[in-house]
């Protein structure tokens, strides 16, 4: 037999143990859903587009409902449609939903540690803490309103520069978020032009596009078998290693300069509150979920507000009429002369409600992070078993046609009550809900408010290609929405 064709073989059998092994049989009685195929699941049923467009396909959801099971290679995970089952699931029924799935491509460099990726008591210690700094250091002697503020003035200096030219705003947007979370975390803000800072942005930027591709998503059926092979998870892998590397430098000159008297930052408090337990062998405040932590605060505070904040002046260059109210709304409620606060937010409706809805349309992480339930667990009739993989499709809430009249639209009044009044809708949850909504979400807030109209404030913004013509379509659409 020829040696190509003995490879061959090998391979294969060598996939059929690994997923066997991989992949206990699922036990408990989930929800219906299309037949897999052994081994490779609903390999098949996955659109080239990427998983979203697969999993929120009419016929799945008319012929199954919102609650369905489907197959990523050979392991089940329930996916979760609509605003009333992602509610009955993460808020009805929190604890039992709080649990944090796998994403493949991470799993190599963070091992189940650090803030987003923990479970267990683990999670809980490290988010009751990632809390209670994370206020502290906003509510401190330098807020976070003064920390946006400051870093919006940057911006439009930067701006200015560009003297009225055309040009691509998707780093500056990604600087002034990143700078934001690093003044948090590391206790310094860069600049621009910082070497380290353009580095960081760049490996930043490359890794989201890359976890966000359709090869990563493949990664994610197969990772105990595509390991052994070349692809994106490799450089994935890379790219954050050498992120983690920065932070490692960093702490040990935190460590170095440490005043336990005067904490800087997240890391000088954690490193405070390391010394604290290190006589307690079961503490959780250890090195590695130091630095995992700190990466995931990085990545989760930076990408998804600069993109937010992309997408939402490509909307204003689509909707030109948009733009021009919330100036004229700037105009009368700030005026020239001083900087946007945060107070201004209630005064000014009409433009709380187009940041609502620029956050609503562009649907930035449309399937959530994965969930996994904790225990054994009856849902809408079903037992989903203990550490089953579960996706609340968030797109599926902030596209649902019970709660947004016209949701493929961009319509600033889907928030605006009949007195043009910012109004509560409650399927409206871009950081998604329950136990493990988004740390960030107050401090994305306010710099999506606080960025959005200080630059609308200093400028007005216009395209050399005409709105109908301007395509809204991402990039790619996976775990993230990347790039317009």
């Amino acid at each position: 037999m020829a040696p190509t064709v003995l490879l061959l073989l090998a391979l294969l059998v060598g996939f059929l143990l690994l997923m066997v092994r991989g992949h206990p049989k699922a036990r408990g009685h989930l929800p219906p859903g299309p037949r897999p195929l052994p081994l490779l699941g609903n390999l098949l049923q996955i659109d080239r587009k990427g998983f979203l467009n697969s999993f929120m396909q009419v016929q799945l959801r008319a012929k199954y409902g919102d609650v369905f099971t489907v197959h990523l290679g050979p392991r089940p995970v329930v996916m979760l449609c609509g605003t009333e089952a992602i509610r009955e699931a993460l808020v009805d029924q929190a604890e039992a939903f709080s649990g944090r799935g796998t994403i493949a491509v991470f799993e190599p460099i963070v091992q189940g540690y650090g803030l987003i990726f923990a479970n267990g008591e683990r999670w809980k210690a490290l988010r009751r803490f990632s809390l209670a700094t994370m206020r502290d250091f906003g509510m401190g002697k330098w807020s976070v309103e003064e920390r946006i503020q400051e870093e919006a003035q940057c911006l439009v200096e930067e701006l200015r520069k560009s003297q009225g030219a055309p040009m691509d705003p998707t780093f500056l947007f990604q600087g002034i978020t990143a700078n934001i979370i690093c003044s948090i975390v590391f206790g310094e803000r860069f600049d621009y032009k910082d070497p380290q800072f353009l580095r960081l942005l760049d490996l930043l930027y490359q890794t989201i596009s890359l976890i966000s591709s359709f090869s990563s998503q493949m990664f994610q059926l197969f990772p105990g078998f595509l390991k052994y092979f070349p692809g994106t998870h490799r450089q994935v892998s890379k790219n954050l290693q050498e992120i983690l590397d920065y932070i490692g430098q960093s702490v040990e000159k935190h460590r170095a300069t440490l005043d336990p008297s005067n904490p800087r930052d997240f890391i000088d408090t954690y490193l405070l509150r390391m010394e604290k337990e290190k006589s307690n062998q079961q503490t959780e405040f250890g090195h590695e979920n130091l630095t995992i932590s700190v990466l995931s605060l990085f990545f989760a505070g930076t990408e998804t507000s600069s993109t937010t904040l992309r997408y939402g002046f490509l909307l204003m260059l689509k909707y030109p009429h948009v733009a021009e109210k919330v100036q004229k709304e700037i105009n009368n409620v700030i005026g020239s002369h001083r900087f946007p606060t945060l107070e201004d937010r209630t005064k000014m409706p009409y433009t709380e409600a187009v940041i609502h809805e620029i956050q609503r349309f562009s649907d930035i992480i449309p399937l959530s992070l994965p969930h996994k339930v904790t225990k054994d667990t009856w849902f809408r009739g079903y037992l989903i078993s203990k550490n089953t993989e579960v996706y609340p499709i968030l797109s599926s809430a902030l596209h649902d046609p019970q709660y947004f009249k016209q949701p493929d639209t961009f319509n600033p009044d889907h928030f605006l009550d009949a007195n043009g009044a910012v109004k509560k809708n409650e399927a409206f949850m871009p950081f998604s809900i329950g136990k493990r909504i988004c740390l960030g979400e107050r401090i994305a807030r306010n710099e999506l408010f606080l960025f959005f109209t200080t630059i609308l404030q200093n400028f007005s913004v216009s395209s050399p290609v005409a709105p109908e013509d301007i395509d809204l379509t991402p990039k790619e659409s996976g775990t993230l929405v990347t790039g317009t």
